[in-house]
């Protein structure tokens, strides 16, 4: 059961007569061909002569401050359009100052191309100015791995018809890729044949049917829950239906908000870092024989690896990915199913039988959402702030949100609700400062949409593209959770019973967002979120919101301070 497709490559003939054209000019042909609209990076002169050919080519070039913030803004840009971004660097620290961005890209599933200036093969092992070679750069960098699906030097234009295909390969098939095609300047502007049009694709010849013929007989023998993840996002009505027909209680990863509804009756609640204490409750209380898991790692982001969350009977886990199922509960019994998590679940309603809830849902616990609706004085505590998030965002307008690592991630999960997959992104296994602060121009770029960061201090500091979100447009809005504090750290040493200074000098971010060329507001109480917000989702530009934050209110993070705690942190 662990082999239940396969793929099979179309290719048409090669043109009779290719045309002869600069390498770069074809590389940036095979990027138009698999799809890419956008080349997200910081030029240099390693980079010249593809950087040229992207400027004239279809794709739309945005010229970033960071190599790191075009990286994170090039992976959600990504998931915003669907379509591969390529990412450009030049040599030596423009391809090192990427590499935390093109992590969380392959952490979170993304199809990113990265494309960096290396040296050329005669100049190497000579002193060359920031040489960029196997002799000094890790070797890990130019090797299919962990960090890179796929990657290699191009020392060579017969090298390309390769690349192209392995580049066509990749961006087709199901879950993420993320490469590295290290480009040698020397070789950039030599003469090269035009790869083949219609490079191809893959077809999923999955076998879902004779799966869900197997499986169905276990869940229809005993109460079950579902637990979804990000990896299900394609899934939302089959996924929805299946629930309402047979009755299940679903709870979901923090990047699984939305993909079924938050305000449904048969939804429990959040699981992990920022999540909900319902859903453990919950299966304590209920004890359902079987979870169905679509489309998460389960790893700690989502589990904590909590033992009240193994059902009795075990997991029956459905991934793209063979090797997801049984690693992060190992012990747990797991029925392994790889599959296309849309078409399994279509096939696995087609064969349960329907049947009232499982359980009175009014029994059921439920996310705890407490609002009061009145307006505090003094500074803004978080909960309310969330609240006006959800009013005066997300229950009125069709913008993407993005919650920053850090306390700010905590609030999000725990007190905003999605009804609709695709909005609502988070990184809970990278999980870098800074992604979503510089992510945000990504999204709203690739979209053309209204994209809203929610955001820590000390995350706008380390990392943002706000003068490159000016320069190009974008319609994005960062909402900054100010409270001169590293507040996570801050909150968990406190927690842990440890001390250490996590403060930051105090910053006027809506000064330094007009000073960047965006407009920018600062709220100190409560009364002033609603209008601050309302002006942002109005706005046609970049608009920041800088909010004093109450810093003694305790973020929702219980459950990655036990965690610490297990490992000996304290």
């Amino acid at each position: 059961m662990n082999q239940p497709f396969a793929c099979v490559a179309e290719r048409p003939a090669a043109p009779a007569s290719p045309v002869a054209v600069t390498l770069a000019d074809a590389l940036v042909d095979v990027f138009t061909q698999i799809g890419v609209r956008h080349a997200f990076g910081v030029s240099g002169g390693g980079i010249a002569v593809l950087w040229a050919a992207l400027t004239r080519s279809p794709i739309r070039v945005c010229h970033f401050r960071h190599e790191a913030g075009a990286a994170f803004a090039a992976t959600e840009a990504h998931f915003a359009s669907g379509a591969p971004v390529v990412v450009f660097t030049t040599a030596g620290p423009g391809l090192t100052n990427a590499l935390t961005g093109l992590l969380a890209a392959r952490s979170d599933g993304a199809k990113v191309i990265l494309v960096s200036a290396c040296t050329s093969e005669e100049k190497r092992g000579r002193w060359a100015i920031q040489e960029t070679s196997r002799a000094t750069m890790p070797a890990q960098l130019y090797e299919a791995g962990a960090l890179f699906h796929m990657a290699t030097i191009i020392e060579s234009s017969a090298d390309l018809p390769g690349i192209a295909r392995a580049l066509a390969d990749g961006v087709a098939r199901p879950g993420g890729f993320v490469a590295h095609i290290a480009l040698p300047t020397g070789l950039q502007a030599s003469r090269c044949d035009k790869p083949a049009r219609g490079l191809g694709s893959s077809r999923v010849c999955d076998e879902s049917a004779q799966l869900a013929a197997d499986v169905a007989p276990l869940l229809a023998a005993t109460p079950f829950a579902i637990w979804l993840g990000f990896g299900a996002r394609g899934a939302a009505a089959a996924v929805r239906a299946l629930a309402e027909h047979t009755g299940a209680p679903v709870f979901c990863s923090p990047r699984g908000k939305g993909i079924f509804p938050e305000d449904h009756a048969q939804f429990v609640g959040v699981t992990g870092i920022g999540g909900h204490d319902a859903p453990a409750h919950f299966m304590r209380t209920h004890k359902p024989g079987r979870v169905l898991v679509l489309g998460t790692r389960l790893g700690e982001g989502t589990s904590f690896w909590d033992p009240a969350m193994v059902p009795a009977q075990g997991f029956i886990h459905v991934d793209i990915d063979p090797a997801v199922p049984g690693s992060a509960y190992p012990n747990a019994p797991t029925l392994a199913i790889c599959a296309d998590i849309d078409t399994f679940a279509k096939a696995l309603l087609e064969r349960m039988p329907s049947r009232r809830p499982q359980a009175s849902r009014d029994q059921w616990p439920h996310p705890s959402l407490a609002d009061d609706g009145e307006q505090h004085a003094g500074r803004v505590r978080p909960e309310a702030l969330m609240a006006a998030i959800q009013r005066g965002v997300i229950d009125k307008h069709d913008a993407l949100v993005l919650a920053e690592s850090g306390n700010s991630f905590a609030w999000a999960t725990h007190h905003l609700q999605f009804r609709e997959p695709g909005r609502y992104r988070v990184s809970t296994r990278c999980g870098a400062m800074g992604h979503c602060a510089a992510g945000v121009v990504g999204s709203a770029l690739a979209t053309g949409r209204k994209a809203v960061a929610i955001v820590g201090d000390g995350a706008m500091l380390m990392n943002n593209e706000i003068n490159t979100a000016v320069q190009f447009g974008a319609r994005a809005v960062w909402i900054v959770l100010n409270d001169a504090r590293y507040n996570m750290c801050h909150q968990g040493m406190v927690a842990l019973g440890m001390c250490a200074d996590a403060s930051i000098p105090k910053v006027d971010f809506a000064l330094m967002a007009r000073a960047m060329g965006a407009s920018g507001v600062r709220v100190s109480c409560e009364a002033e979120l609603a209008p601050a917000l309302a002006a942002a989702m109005t706005s046609t530009g970049p608009y920041l919101i800088d909010v004093d934050i109450d810093p003694d209110r305790v973020a929702p993070t219980l459950a990655r301070n036990r965690g610490l705690r297990a490992e000996g942190t304290a």
